[in-house]
């Protein structure tokens, strides 16, 4: 996934399918420099993580 779609789905006000590792994940922030994104899965809000962009899957 490239940063601006990534931004995109976080500034959508519907509920984009996103998942890493077949993970349903929901995106917190883009972090443009590293090409990263901050991510957390959806039944664990509390497990953030930064990870790779090109990673992310959107269903």
């Amino acid at each position: 996934m490239d940063t601006q779609r990534a931004q995109q789905i976080i500034d959508s006000p519907d509920q984009i399918n996103v998942s890493y590792n077949g993970t349903p994940i929901y995106i917190e922030k883009v972090l443009e420099d590293a090409n990263m994104a901050r991510i957390y899965p959806l039944d664990s809000p509390d497990r953030e993580e930064d990870v790779p962009l090109e990673r992310l899957v959107e269903h």
